[in-house]
């Protein structure tokens, strides 16, 4: 994004910020209410160091599930591209299982699974598999017709076919799904952390949240959204140096 189109929101969020600290004070609104944005800042500076283990153990959580999506979301939708007749049987039941809530989930996979990560792990892979899956297959398909036809015509076989068309071609939509993905894992991760951890930003949430230490509060939801855009930003810059050749050729 250039700097010409990053200041309107910038310039916003800084707005509303200050009305967000003027209002906290003009109003006096009391601190476990409503905390004005330098007392979250101060608190954050204040509580960092200790704060940073569950940091680590939340970022740990979110790449492990979230690797483990990203894998099973490509495979799955390359076998469902590759075998129409299962796309037709599964995609069914993957529209099903998107409409659990996972606060259900969760708890049963504690049962299932006992209180150790691998429960909080498979939550974010079911978070992070549907959007990728999906969006995996609608690239897949829109491979263009005629650069197919013109590779069956030279005498291509489906595995030249697929990696050498169809998979550069279905990379921008790959991605997309990473992206919307990204954002989703790392709040599913810390609220898997609600339901059974020692250590987390959503155990640290919990316990400030049930002290009515809302500043802490705060100071979690702050890094939980920095998290997410760090991660988003980190896929798309991928994104770019992946789809570069696609600019490349639009260009010329």
């Amino acid at each position: 994004m250039k700097f010409s189109k990053m200041w309107r929101p910038a310039l916003a969020l800084l707005l509303f910020i200050i009305f967000w600290e003027v209002a906290t004070r003009l109003f006096e609104i009391e601190s476990w209410v409503l905390p004005a944005p330098t007392l979250i800042v101060k608190e954050m500076i204040e509580v960092f160091p200790t704060f940073m283990p569950h940091i680590a153990s939340t970022v740990k959580l979110v790449l492990i599930g979230f690797s483990f999506g990203i894998l099973a979301g490509i495979t799955t939708a390359t076998v469902l591209h590759i075998f129409p007749i299962m796309r037709e049987i599964v995609m069914p039941f993957l529209v099903i299982s998107q409409n659990i809530p996972i606060i259900v989930l969760a708890p049963l996979f504690m049962i299932w699974f006992g209180l150790g990560d691998f429960p909080k792990i498979l939550i974010i892979v079911m978070t992070a598999f549907f959007p990728i899956a999906i969006a995996t297959l609608d690239g897949f398909g829109q491979t263009d017709r005629e650069l197919m036809h013109y590779m069956k015509m030279m005498g291509a076989n489906r595995k030249q076919i697929f990696f050498k068309l169809q998979l550069p071609c279905a990379i921008p939509s790959i991605f997309s799904g990473i992206k919307i993905a990204a954002t989703y894992s790392v709040m599913t991760g810390v609220v898997a952390e609600w339901l059974g951890a020692q250590k987390g930003i959503g155990v640290f949430m919990t316990l400030s949240a049930s002290s009515y230490r809302t500043p802490r509060v705060f100071v979690a939801i702050v890094v939980t959204i920095v998290l997410s855009l760090l991660f988003f930003g980190f896929f798309l810059l991928l994104e770019k140096l992946f789809t570069r050749w696609n600019r490349e050729g639009v260009e010329k």
